[in-house]
């Protein structure tokens, strides 16, 4: 971790005389995207399940940029996004499930355990606000330092009624669709994206600021990618730099026909259910494909940044949901969304840099979500050590030397993970957990059971063998810095209700 000063504005590398022009930046954030929902092969084969999907502009962006095989995120979505916006761990901003209401956790009760008291209001800039984290943003960093700044579709940032649920507190200009919500009623106009006939809400997760596309025939991802062409081509009129964040509610449950593309699914042999999901998925690469376009008959992509990455792994962890059985896979990747095995966490990333990215390149070290913040103002020439952080600690290292090849930020470092709450999905490496990763090893720990997993990533990406019983070395000593690490962080752990007191962190022994 490393302290960034306090500046009095943000420093452009770029002046207004004769230097080089800041880069356009897109964030193309997609929603509950496994690591395997794509045609675009993360491990070293390609596999039945990347054969399943079709991402034509997946691949484009892939053979003209950099993939990222070990990019990681945190299991549930607003953990992942407040690591994004504000830089800090999310162990250290303890928004640890996911968020919706103020002042009401979103955690299933459990008759054991007691959870604890975490930040279900979300993350905020303003003080003031009980169980939330105040942090910085990295677009804000990005307004201030000259850039139009774009939100077009899910933000999940803070609950309803507190200030972090709105995009325009973490300093963007525009706003389509974003709001407190973590999920979508439906994708079907026809059913006004969760409205009746009078216009009114009929589900806490209706879509708000798509009215005009209601009874169009016209799917929310296409919606949404409408709304942000027209939104890009405002920025062009501007003649600033800007940013997009094209942040999808795809491929969220629930799995509702995208009929441009089911059909086809169904005649290559899938399941109504596969079918469903693969036309979610194609829906989703065709904006991606959609936005290339825009940005290459407008001449800019030879000064725009494109980043693709999901908040967390792929639905797949307990075999059934509310709705019937799974419609993905992670595998070989074990698990998936909600849990601390990697398809719960390892996402799919691609970046493509020009000048900086090599075509068809691939970065195989690690980097975890709250990464982006430093690295995007590294991208867009803003010097991450005057930049206005507001005092605070940015747990995320840049990932510009990995694609520069000029350093490896991963190295010596390791990553964590804190899940001490209970989200209602059964499944391995589900709930009540927190995990680090170092080097090779990987450790999870089970608060409850006091249970201790560990693996060798590289050697078995599929979590298989357990080598904790022939390495007690080195579940000590991930023990010990994973332990020293979240009370440092002031970490929250569950306790037990029988009597009343925290459960052990790793490092500790248990009665």
């Amino acid at each position: 971790m490393k302290a960034l000063a306090l500046p009095l504005a943000a420093a452009i590398t770029a002046t207004a005389h004769g230097a080089q022009k800041q880069p356009n930046i897109i964030l193309f954030m997609v929603d509950d995207m496994g690591w395997q929902d794509t045609s675009v092969p993360f491990a070293p084969d390609s596999s039945a399940y990347n054969r399943m999907f079709l991402t034509p502009n997946m691949e484009r962006l892939a053979a003209s940029g950099v993939k990222f095989t070990q990019a990681y995120a945190s299991a549930i979505s607003s953990p992942s996004r407040c690591s994004l916006f504000t830089g800090a761990n999310a162990a250290r901003h303890g928004v640890t499930n996911w968020t919706l209401h103020r002042d009401r956790t979103t955690d299933e009760a459990n008759d054991s355990i007691i959870l604890p008291d975490w930040n279900y209001n979300g993350v905020q800039r303003v003080a003031g606000i009980n169980n939330t984290f105040v942090g910085p943003s990295f677009v804000q960093e990005l307004k201030d330092a000259g850039y139009h700044t774009m939100h077009v579709g899910k933000l999940h940032l803070g609950a309803f009624d507190t200030p972090g649920e709105s995009p325009y507190h973490w300093g963007f200009e525009s706003n389509v669709a974003g709001s407190a919500i973590g999920g979508l009623a439906t994708y079907l106009s026809e059913r006004r994206y969760g409205h009746d006939e009078n216009g009114n809400p009929t589900s806490a997760f209706a879509i708000e600021g798509l009215e005009k596309y209601w009874d169009t025939g016209t799917f929310a991802t296409e919606a949404l990618t409408q709304e942000a062409i027209a939104q890009l081509e405002q920025a062009k009129r501007y003649g600033t730099p800007w940013f997009l964040y094209m942040a999808h509610y795809a491929v969220h449950v629930p799995i509702d026909r995208d009929v441009r593309f089911y059909q086809k699914h169904l005649d290559r042999g899938l399941s109504p259910r596969e079918a469903a999901y693969a036309s979610l998925v194609e829906g989703m690469d065709k904006s991606l494909g959609d936005i290339l376009d825009w940005v290459d008959a407008n001449g800019e992509a030879d000064n725009t940044i494109v980043i693709f990455m999901s908040d967390n792994g792929g639905l797949a962890a307990g075999g059934q949901w509310r709705d019937g059985a799974m419609h993905t896979q992670n595998a070989p990747l074990r698990s998936g969304k909600g849990s601390l095995n990697e398809g719960g966490i390892r996402e799919p990333m691609i970046v493509r840099w020009p000048k900086h990215t090599k075509p068809g390149g691939q970065v195989d070290e690690y980097i975890i979500i709250e990464d982006f913040y430093p690295s995007i103002l590294e991208m867009a020439g803003i010097d991450p050590d005057s930049s206005a952080h507001y005092g605070h600690s940015i747990d995320g290292r840049s990932f510009v030397p990995l694609i520069d090849r000029t350093g490896d930020p991963s190295a010596d470092r390791a990553l964590y993970w804190n899940f001490p709450n209970v989200w209602g999905l059964s499944g391995p490496g589900i709930d009540l957990n927190t995990a680090i990763r170092r080097g090779n090893w990987k450790l999870i720990y089970n608060y409850p059971t006091g249970e201790k997993e560990l693996y060798d990533i590289p050697a078995d990406m599929g979590e298989e063998h357990n080598l904790a019983a022939e390495r007690p070395d080195v579940v000590k000593r991930l023990s010990s810095e994973l332990g020293e690490y979240l009370r440092s962080v002031g970490a929250k752990r569950p306790a037990l209700k029988r009597t009343g007191k925290p459960l052990p962190w790793p490092d500790e022994p248990r009665e």
